[in-house]
């Protein structure tokens, strides 16, 4: 794995099984520029290649999350350039959302401190948000005379329910840590100096013991069934899955480690290659 270098904005670090991803312009409270959007979507490409990768956490440097978009190019900071083609470019932060939206590996994001515009909807596609107790959370939008974007319009209903997403949207409203574990936006709320411990902590919990191309497949069924038309979607795709997992080596050991009462050791790598389950 990439060993950060001082000036990074991005820096990409490691506990044991756990890859750090950590947004790194602390001068700035991490605002969000295309630098950064490209070294997160570097990251998450090098987690999912690297096998002994089996969970990603993403947190800020110093007392924010990630302050939104950078204002330095003050009233042109939302003039994108459609390269005269005419149509709208990709949105930055949804490219960024997307990639954790795809990423192989579970995801928890582990915000240390306020989150405002793409700062808290890039968020969003993380399986878990552990939270400092002092966090706030900045759906600010409407008041810079934009519209929610990174995905956000997908993933924020499905989260805290329509209603709530649309009083928090419309209202460009600022939310207190206290009412984001209220609504669901967060699971738990810690102090900030133990955030990214917190997060550490869970992630492993959640991978331990666990076959991790049985995880990633998880994953996905589980984010991409949100927008099935009816559970026969699901059914097909599991069936599918439980067919081809169903004679793969991972569960021979782990039926055999149950029936042996010791702790499996999964045989598959995620970088083989996933089975298609979703056609």
């Amino acid at each position: 794995m990439t060993v950060p270098s001082a000036g990074d904005v991005v820096e990409l670090e490691r506990r044991g099984p756990i890859a750090i991803v950590r947004l790194n312009r602390p001068d700035r409270l991490n605002a969000f520029t295309s630098e950064i959007h490209d070294r997160i979507i570097e990251a998450f490409d090098e987690c999912d290649a690297d096998d002994s990768v089996r969970a990603v956490v993403i947190t800020g440097a110093g007392r924010a999350f990630c302050a939104g978009a950078d204002l330095g190019a003050g009233g042109d900071t939302f003039v994108l350039d459609d390269k005269g083609t005419g149509h709208a470019p990709p949105d930055e932060g949804g490219q960024v959302s997307l990639r954790i939206f795809r990423s192989l590996k579970p995801v928890i994001a582990a915000i240390n401190g306020p989150a405002a515009g793409v700062g808290v909807t890039m968020t969003l596609p993380a399986d878990i948000r552990i939270a400092a107790d002092t966090a706030k959370f900045g759906f600010v939008f409407t008041r810079r005379g934009l519209v929610p974007e990174a995905c956000s319009n997908w993933f924020l209903p499905r989260i805290v329910g329509i209603s709530t997403a649309l009083e928090w949207t419309i209202g460009g409203k600022m939310v207190t840590a206290d009412e984001a574990l209220e609504r669901g936006l967060v699971r738990e709320l810690v102090p900030a100096d133990q955030v990214l411990d917190r997060a550490i902590a869970v992630a492993t919990e959640l991978t331990a013991g666990v076959a991790p191309v049985s995880a990633a497949l998880t994953r996905q069924l589980m984010w991409r069934m949100l927008g099935a038309d009816s559970p026969e979607v699901a059914h097909r795709a599991e069936s599918k899955a439980i067919y081809i997992r169903g004679t793969s080596d991972d569960v021979r050991e782990g039926v055999t480690a149950f029936l042996d009462k010791r702790v499996p050791e999964f045989p598959q790598r995620v970088s083989d290659g996933l089975p298609t389950v979703f056609e």
